[in-house]
């Protein structure tokens, strides 16, 4: 059952990618074959989707790894406080992401938000945080940021809890740094538990819609429109099943085809560092 289930979605959309079909005006399927996949890489959207995907998912990935690493070095170590943050932190990843980006677009108003009466207050000009194509990006990762920090703050703390403390008493006995200690031997032994982490975001990240969707709806023009929303406006207000199938398998191939590289080279840079 769950085969069938699973694998009939899948099996149908291939088959519908290699047709051309629309039910809005309906279109009787026509077989066109490789057609639908060489309309879609010859489409600027397309490309300009990959690439606004890529720099919003690469940008929040590397800002949630950083702070989320950090915070989980203080958690470990026992700030004051450091129960309360453990539950304070983790409260944006359990918000519906439609719902933070519907309190996000009221913060950021390009004139009535929270955000631009701070920044007048200041002195500084109205910014234009959801009608600029750079101001609307950085909102996004932001929100990208705040809400899924916390996932890698969770892994990247069981992963510390996880360590052996022989190994760093005797560190400290030795009279090797509070640097040298992380540089050598918490960074390497955490490294694993780094790229699982790592790659989990960033295919999760790949998929974003929902946030995009509310906030922005892909704009201004198209210019943060992700491979997802594209995908859903092709599909669901074009109705155009044919190239929204083959767009599908399109982004199943780049996931496949970096999630491939990615693990090499981790594997790589693991094996080299034990």
């Amino acid at each position: 059952m769950v085969l069938l289930v699973t694998l009939f979605p899948l099996i149908y959309a291939l088959t519908v990618s290699f047709q051309s079909l629309r039910l809005v005006p309906p279109i009787p399927p026509r077989f066109v074959g490789f057609g639908n996949y060489a309309d879609i890489l010859g489409e600027g959207r397309f490309w300009g989707a990959i690439m606004t995907t890529s720099v919003i998912v690469f940008a929040s990935v590397i800002i949630q790894y950083v702070v989320g690493f950090g915070l989980a070095l203080a958690l470990h170590h026992n700030v004051p406080g450091a129960s309360l943050y453990r539950v304070v932190f983790l409260i944006p990843m359990f918000l519906a992401p439609v719902a933070v980006a519907l309190v996000a677009r009221m913060v950021f108003h390009p004139t009535m938000g929270p955000a631009n009466d701070l920044f007048t207050s200041l002195g500084f000009p109205n910014l234009p945080f959801l009608t600029d194509a750079a101001w609307a990006t950085a909102v996004l990762i932001t929100i990208e940021v705040w809400q899924w920090t916390p996932f890698v703050i969770l892994l990247m703390l069981a992963g510390l809890q996880g360590l052996p403390e022989e190994v760093f008493e005797a560190a400290k006995i030795d009279g090797i740094s509070a640097w040298h200690r992380f540089r050598d031997l918490t960074f390497p032994m955490l490294l694993p538990v780094s790229v699982a982490v790592v790659f989990i975001r960033i295919i999760e990240g790949f998929k974003l819609i929902d946030t995009v969707f509310v906030l922005t709806g892909g704009g201004p023009g198209t210019s943060t429109e992700t491979i997802t929303l594209f995908a859903y406006n092709e599909g669901f207000k074009k109705f155009n099943l044919g190239e929204t199938s083959a767009l599908s398998f399109l982004f199943l191939i780049v996931i496949i085809v970096f999630g491939s590289v990615y693990m090499a080279l981790a594997s790589h840079a693991i094996r080299r560092v034990t």
